[in-house]
């Protein structure tokens, strides 16, 4: 969970400066989510590389990859708002953000 209680307190600037600090921000959270992303992926991959290829006699009960991809799924929509939401930034300012 974040703590706020050490963020300083957001300072009057111009709009200008407040879009290019918005849309910086939401660069820095679609790298998280990007980040994330590559991380289930490469977990996935594992859990993957762990199960023995071949044989018919092996039934794996309690498979992760549903989790994973729901997991994927929700970041993937969330970097797709927040992509949005850097367009209409950029859009509104008339300036690529």
């Amino acid at each position: 969970m974040l703590n706020l209680a050490d963020t300083p307190p957001l300072v009057a600037t111009s709009d200008a400066d407040s879009q290019r600090l918005i849309a910086a921000d939401l660069r820095l959270l679609i790298a998280q989510i990007e980040t994330s992303m590559r991380r289930i992926a490469a977990a996935m991959d594992q859990e993957h590389s762990n199960d023995p290829e071949g044989s018919a006699d092996v039934f794996v009960l309690d498979d992760v990859t549903p989790r994973y991809a729901s997991a994927n799924a929700a970041l993937n929509a969330c970097r797709a708002g927040l992509g949005h939401a850097l367009q209409c930034l950029s859009s509104e300012s008339g300036n690529p953000a």
